[in-house]
């Protein structure tokens, strides 16, 4: 398939220059000045909007197989192709979780069958996903897997995340660290602040965070393997993770939108603002800016994570953790950070196209002659409202119900196929 887009203003990688590109065979051919339309199976006007690399989620949840009532493959794909991501790396909360080669392959049959983009999906660090006891066969994984999470569950004992460590660091792969201290939780499902206090709600400490960066930062540094650690929300995570990154270890991490514009002062009682690890109070999402503009946080994911409506119908208390992302992301953050003045339009790309990519080893990243042919057209005057209802994602629940912002994604291409178009 031969596409052209006509009149587009195209991420260069620290610019935007007004550009035509010609995609043929599933690559970038051609990025230049009036490219001929002759002969071509589809042309697109972009009348200066943003042409970027499409956006990689490293964090989402599809939900099968083992429950599809909340998301599928399918319908999670197509909510991320719609908000210009063409690739996303699904977590192993899932029945049977990818503990096996064998689970791993019941996940990817469903990749291949239903996915419209590129999915990249994570096994898990121990067996079952329980965060200790039995590891699993890295290496009868390796080929298959992006890399290895026990997401929704800290690995308990240092003995066994070291040695997972070792044998990820042997294998070249990647550690994905969900970091949970379980005796720290005593029953919390906000964050420990003011909000629970003045409301008489179990607060999740800071600390149980934290306190697992911090050995697993010193592990890293000790067995040389790569190590991400999944949605940090704490101001003494990024403080960590800072000094980490300065001695040399190979650490990288994500936080996510809800993280950078919410506190816990501006929860409801509704399970659309319950998420794990909690909203934080102000001064975290302070520091967890400044580690966006430093540098010291590398990645912005949106842990996505569909649930029933009936499973967040129970407030903050009762309901599921989790609320969904891909379809707000880029919208919320363009809207609170860039259009602010706090962060670059150019940063925000970085973090949500061209980092993943790196750290992940994934194509794509540049438009530029020979490239995957991964883009999104971003139309950043589009101002719209927030409405659940129409989401593409099985999942309803998000605390930026109701709010208007600026920015959407209009055309989706992947691999060199369009696969989502709103022109």
């Amino acid at each position: 398939m031969t596409i052209v887009i006509k009149n587009a203003l195209v991420f260069s990688g620290v610019d935007f220059q007004k550009k035509d590109i010609l995609i043929q065979d599933g690559k970038i051919d051609t990025v230049g000045i009036s490219i001929p339309c002759d002969g071509v199976d589809s042309v697109f006007f972009a009348d200066g909007k943003y042409l970027i690399p499409g956006f990689v989620d490293v964090h989402v949840h599809l939900r099968e197989p083992g429950f599809s009532y909340k998301e599928t493959i399918r319908t999670g794909t197509l909510a991320a192709a719609s908000a210009g991501y063409t690739a996303v790396c699904p977590m192993p909360n899932l029945n049977p979780p990818p503990d096996s080669a064998q689970h791993l392959k019941a996940q990817t049959d469903i990749i291949k069958r239903d996915a419209v983009i590129g999915v990249y999906p994570f096994a898990t660090i121990t067996k079952g996903r329980t965060g200790r006891g039995e590891l699993v066969d890295f290496e009868s994984m390796q080929d298959t897997a992006i890399g290895f999470s026990d997401d929704g569950c800290g690995v308990q004992e240092e003995a066994d995340m070291k040695k997972a460590m070792a044998e990820c660091a042997r294998l070249g792969k990647i550690i994905s660290a969900h970091c949970e201290v379980n005796e720290l939780l005593r029953g919390g499902y906000i964050h420990e602040g003011e909000y629970a206090r003045e409301h008489g709600h179990r607060g999740i400490c800071s600390e149980s965070e934290w306190a697992q960066i911090e050995r697993d930062c010193r592990l890293a540094e000790q067995t040389g393997c790569r190590y991400h650690v999944c949605h940090i929300s704490t101001k003494e995570s990024v403080e960590i993770i800072r000094q980490a990154k300065r001695r040399g270890v190979k650490v990288t991490c994500e936080t996510a939108p809800h993280y950078l514009t919410l506190c816990d002062m501006d929860l409801q009682e509704d399970g659309r603002f319950k998420m794990n690890p909690p909203l934080r109070a102000k001064e975290d999402k302070a520091a967890l800016i400044a580690g966006v503009l430093d540098g010291t946080v590398d990645v912005i994911a949106t842990d996505h994570a569909p649930h029933s409506a009936a499973e967040k119908a129970k407030g903050l208390a009762g309901s599921a953790m989790g609320i969904v992302g891909l379809e707000t992301a880029f919208p919320v953050l363009y809207t609170k950070l860039v259009k602010t003045g706090v962060m670059t339009l150019e940063k925000l790309i970085e973090m949500m196209a061209v980092r993943p990519r790196e750290i992940f080893g994934l194509p794509g990243g540049k438009i530029a002659q020979g490239e995957a042919a991964d883009l999104a057209l971003l139309d950043l005057n589009k101002k719209w409202t927030v409405q659940p209802e129409k989401f593409l994602s099985k999942g309803r629940a998000t605390p930026f119900e109701g709010w208007e912002v600026y920015g959407k994604n209009v055309l989706t291409i992947c691999k060199g196929e369009v696969v989502y178009e709103a022109l």
